[in-house]
């Protein structure tokens, strides 16, 4: 086990992670279709606020503001150019946000590119792209990095490989999203708990996980798929419940006390790293650091 985990491991039975950034950015003022990385350049200061209000309410891992900090991503909104410095950017501020019993895990999402041959990008190509983003974060201080609401196990592979190159002493979690459908679950791409746990396992990931795309009734059950054919720490984040749209908004249901209800199951599914995903806050981290700390 990597050495970082192991320390906290020793600490933490069950580790609390954060929760939404989406969401808790639009509540400082992020306006609709605006990049939220552009932020870690120009208000620095309200991204800070983020990761500070999930780490007073428990959190032992907190993210950054870099989910589409990656080439392919900042080229559609023109701040290509900016790249190393908004992810350096984003780890550091982080950092600096919370205290040195927090660690920070730095967010790597999807490029939006498909790999050949369903797409024009190559293994090559897309390993450099998630290698030059990771390299920026490693540079801003992250203490790991989270691979994170990945579907297509060959992209979420080139960012494992490219982590492990340019950042060999990080642990790596990588964390796809799920589906239900009438023959279990599955990613978009075809991806099964089963095919993933068993080929982020051999292929070095420190940590195994699964975040969006369901409440977390449905991943206690993805937890029990993955534990089956990992030993590998499980990663957690679940949205708050299945989004409703109210009034012309969408609206995640599940309260901060009705998601605690529901962690002592999640830990006993094989979770070891939990926190929340779309639609979850402070609020809830603070329930579900509850329940974590009193395992």
């Amino acid at each position: 086990m990597n050495a970082l985990l192991k320390k906290l491991f020793e600490i933490y039975p069950v580790i609390s992670l954060d929760g939404a950034w989406g969401t808790e950015l639009a509540n400082r003022g992020l306006p609709a279709g605006e990049t939220p990385e552009k932020w870690n350049l120009d208000f620095p200061e309200k991204v800070a606020e983020i990761p500070k209000a999930y780490a007073d309410a428990g959190a032992k891992i907190v993210i950054t503001n870099t989910f589409g900090g990656n080439r392919f991503k900042l080229e559609k909104s023109g701040l290509v150019d900016f790249l190393v410095e908004i992810n350096k950017k984003g780890a550091e501020i982080s950092k600096n946000a919370v205290n040195n019993d927090v660690y920070v895990f730095a967010s790597v999402g999807p490029t939006g590119e498909f790999l050949q041959p369903l797409g024009l990008t190559s293994k090559e190509e897309m390993e450099e792209v998630f290698a030059e983003q990771i390299s920026a974060l490693k540079n801003g201080g992250a203490d790991g990095i989270i691979i994170e609401t990945m579907t297509d196990i060959d992209e979420a592979s080139c960012a494992l490989c490219a982590a492990k190159k340019v950042a060999p002493e990080l642990p790596v979690a990588v964390s796809i999203t799920y589906d239900k459908g009438v023959n279990g679950y599955a990613t978009m791409m075809g991806v099964t708990p089963e095919q993933a746990a068993k080929h982020f396992d051999a292929a070095g990931a420190d940590i195994i996980g699964t975040n969006c795309g369901n409440g977390i009734e449905n991943m206690i059950e993805v937890v029990k798929e993955l534990r089956k054919f990992t030993d590998k720490p499980i990663w957690a984040r679940p949205n708050a419940g299945v989004p409703q749209l109210v009034n012309g908004e969408t609206v995640f249901p599940a309260t901060p006390e009705e998601m605690a209800e529901k962690v002592s199951e999640l830990i006993e599914a094989g979770a070891k790293m939990i926190g929340g995903c779309c639609g979850t806050t402070p609020s809830h981290i603070k329930e579900i650091s509850k329940i974590c700390n009193k395992n």
